[in-house]
């Protein structure tokens, strides 16, 4: 029998701010092991890396690491591994705030499926937050239509993907452990990245130097440049995913999401002071919508 579902706003806002503070910083790195080792690759080495500190939180009484029921775990972990393939090669494309703008259309994507397509209320309020986001995000992405660019596309896939992981969290995996769910998260994206050097090894393609050639590059040994980067990306992980899934099963989907926002600040703010990255007026401007977005949605969360 499944668990009751808890509903705690405060503290899933909470969370998930404090997870995206977190991924906002170590996603910038992203394009530094994209430098020298694939997708793939990053892949198994992370996810390795990961489950032993994933085991580690349940040994230690942090969650339940086997499923309770065990198709939904699985479709779920498909979702969100899906989504987390198509935002880190986005990464390794173009700069951290476009590929976040792209990623986080799923507050978009979680309003029509939860209000058309699930047939739940959703308030006034919270539609004009998402669509002053929407807005704030096509600022950043700065689309242009004479000269239309496929490869800002690719996190907005990722993004589709992200909201129906984010409604099956809340939906199909509210009684999981988040323990569970993030073992589950860890292990798919390991076997995708097995797959991936698998095809890449009888198959290679032709693979360009640096970061455009993360998604066709196959295994490259050693790895001592990227390794540390990949360190960095385990750990700090293992530790925002965490609180990512926590802050979906506390809170309902389309409420939780606006909070994702908040790391379209944290990460293009981290890439302006530390990495030199610069920002235009209309990005700052998309920023600044997309905070503004998340405040509506504090100050107004039952309207």
């Amino acid at each position: 029998m499944q668990a009751e579902i808890k509903n705690s706003p405060i503290a899933a806002a909470a969370f998930m701010v404090a997870a995206m503070a977190l991924i906002g910083v170590i996603d910038n790195f992203i394009v530094y092991l994209a430098d020298s080792i694939g997708l793939w690759q990053f892949h198994v080495v992370r996810s390795a890396m990961m489950l032993p500190i994933v085991f580690l939180m349940s040994v230690i009484g942090l969650g339940q690491f086997g499923p309770q029921r065990l198709w939904a775990v699985v479709v779920r972990s498909l979702l969100i591994a899906t989504a987390m393939l198509f935002y880190f090669s986005a990464l390794a494309l173009m700069p951290i705030a476009q590929a976040l703008a792209g990623l986080f259309t799923s507050p978009i994507f979680i309003l029509l499926i939860t209000g058309v397509g699930m047939g739940q209320k959703i308030g006034p309020w919270r539609v004009l937050a998402v669509a002053i986001g929407f807005t704030g995000i096509l600022f950043v992405l700065q689309p242009d239509p004479a000269d239309f660019d496929w490869k800002i596309l690719i996190p907005v896939v990722g993004g589709f993907f992200y909201a129906l992981a984010a409604i099956a969290t809340r939906s199909l995996c509210g009684g999981e452990s988040t323990v569970a769910l993030l073992g589950g998260m860890t292990i798919t994206l390991g076997l995708m990245g097995v797959a991936g050097v698998t095809v890449l090894h009888f198959f290679p393609m032709d693979s360009v130097d640096g970061p455009a050639g993360f998604v066709t590059r196959g295994w490259i040994w050693p790895m001592d440049e990227a390794l540390v980067w990949v360190v960095v990306q385990a750990v700090g992980s293992v530790t925002a995913v965490f609180m990512l899934i926590k802050a979906y099963q506390l809170g309902e989907p389309s409420y939780v999401a606006v909070f994702e926002y908040s790391v379209m600040i944290f990460g293009p703010v981290f890439a302006w002071a530390v990495l030199g990255q610069g920002l235009g007026l209309w990005q700052i401007a998309g920023i600044a919508l997309i905070a503004f977005a998340g405040s509506i949605i504090a100050v107004r969360s039952k309207a």
